[in-house]
């Protein structure tokens, strides 16, 4: 923020009327003396006190800032929810109001853009990396929730068909989503593919799988039977019991 001067009878009483104008405590501001009242001979010829001013440059004020600025030029009314954890160098904004789906824009594509500004203007003077996160009506936690669900359904069909699947585009924290969402499956492995901002996650049968001698009876006696809400699927016990009807079947013969 640009340096602003207050003249008063007293450097304390300009001082007050900064804090005042400015809607803010002596503790989020920075200033100067320019110079101080004199009372002047018998109280003739006095000079008041002159300070300059501004507001102290915070992580939580500079993207408070910036958003402001963005969200006018948008058009945009919404309350913003600052969170800075220092310790952890964590920064979380929510946005709040009437029609966000604007700022959040196909697939999170302008919240994204949004996030990723605002870390361009609080990391350029910061000695530590500030991780962002921006978010809006729970987006981040219900596009999750779907990508895992997703994660899962297309693990199910790539352990089906015993084909890799390439999903659309997606940015890096999409990616991580898919990656632990599927990092404890025994049968499929993800690994990404393609250049920014064209970058896709693969997901196929894991290679040591890739040579099981799962036969083709095997193959069709896949049922959905297991295979629940969740999306998960056992296969040890589908195989189980296919080898167990096999067996039986040989004992009659």
């Amino acid at each position: 923020m640009d340096w602003r001067e207050f003249t008063a009878k007293t450097v304390d009483e300009a001082l007050t009327n900064a804090m005042l104008e400015l809607n803010t405590t002596i503790d989020n501001l920075e200033y100067e003396i320019i110079e101080k009242e004199t009372s002047g001979f018998l109280g003739i010829f006095g000079k008041p006190g002159k300070i300059r001013v501004r507001i102290k440059e915070t992580v939580e004020g500079n993207a408070k800032k910036f958003l402001t600025d963005v969200l006018n030029a948008m058009n945009v009314s919404a309350d913003l929810d600052i969170k800075y954890n220092e310790e952890n160098s964590n920064l979380d904004i929510n946005l709040y109001g009437e029609d966000m789906g604007v700022l959040i824009g196909k697939r999170g594509q302008t919240l994204d853009s949004l996030q990723y500004l605002v870390s361009l203007v609080i990391n350029k003077n910061s000695e530590n990396y500030i991780k962002v996160k921006l978010d809006t009506e729970n987006y981040r936690e219900r596009r999750k929730e779907t990508l895992e669900n997703l994660a899962k359904n297309i693990a199910f069909k790539v352990k089906k068909t015993r084909r890799a699947v390439t999903l659309e585009p997606m940015n890096p924290y999409e990616r991580r989503i898919i990656h632990s969402a599927l990092q404890g499956d025994k049968f499929v492995e993800t690994y990404s593919e393609g250049e920014e901002p064209y970058r896709r996650v693969v997901i196929n049968i894991k290679k040591t799988n890739r040579d099981t001698k799962y036969n083709s009876n095997y193959r069709k006696n896949y049922s959905k039977k297991n295979y629940n809400k969740n999306y998960s699927y056992d296969y040890k016990k589908d195989y189980l019991e296919y080898k167990e009807s096999k067996e039986k079947e040989n004992q009659e013969k």
